[in-house]
């Protein structure tokens, strides 16, 4: 059984015994088994083990998790400490740059964020390597719709940031008009100049959240 550690595990019980969820499961224990699957089967759901329901105030939802070794470990975007910055966080550190003067630190490691609040989710949760959207339709999407049905059930206002089609497929769900969605493109060195840069999702989201409490501490501590 699947454990969060935090409220998470009674807002999602029983959703690993449904039906879809047992087909994952088959094929995920044989892909790790048979494959080199990222990340490791320990680090899958970090993103809801970092950051309990009650405490999100922005939701940063990625495509799928990074696909060379090392990089991918249950946050969206994020690397630990050591391992190279990717293309896709250089141009988000980038953009947090231009809209809020924050200087970007050596490491791409977001747990700071994580833990204030922002719950980085990928729509998939894991990857087979080199491969990007290998595990796309297996189950994970009908998985990250209920957390994101959950979170819009909230009554605490919050920020749904959608990066990219997979994620911004997504919005159709987020109808609670208490919360706010900011979206663009995936900042992918491939999409960012499409519809990333600019966005000023950050501090969009940080006005918006002023008005209700706390906002986002984005600056990362080196």
């Amino acid at each position: 059984m699947v454990d969060m550690g935090n409220d998470w595990d009674a807002l999602l019980k029983g959703e690993f015994e449904k039906e879809y969820y047992l087909k994952l499961r088959e094929f995920l224990k044989k892909e790790y088994k048979s494959r080199i699957i990222y990340p490791d089967m320990y680090d899958v759901f970090n993103a809801l083990r970092f950051t309990q329901y009650k405490d999100v105030k922005a939701v940063i939802l990625g495509q799928d998790p990074y696909h060379e070794e090392g990089q991918a470990h249950g946050l969206c975007f994020s690397v630990k400490k050591g391992i190279e910055i990717p293309p896709s966080l250089v141009n988000i550190y980038k953009e947090l740059k231009d809209d809020m003067g924050i200087e970007p630190p050596a490491h791409g490691h977001l747990k700071e964020w994580a833990k204030n609040g922002v719950l980085l989710l990928n729509t998939c949760l894991t990857v087979r390597a080199h491969q990007a959207n290998s595990h796309k339709g297996k189950g994970w999407e009908i998985f990250t719709d209920k957390v994101i049905e959950l979170l819009n059930e909230r009554k605490e206002p919050m920020v749904f940031i959608l990066w990219g089609a997979n994620a911004r497929s997504k919005k159709a769900i987020i109808k609670n008009p208490a919360h706010l969605v900011l979206e663009g493109a995936h900042p992918s060195p491939l999409s960012a100049y499409k519809g990333f840069f600019g966005g000023k999702y950050f501090s969009a989201a940080n006005d918006f959240l002023s008005k209700f409490g706390e906002p986002v501490k984005w600056a990362i501590e080196e």
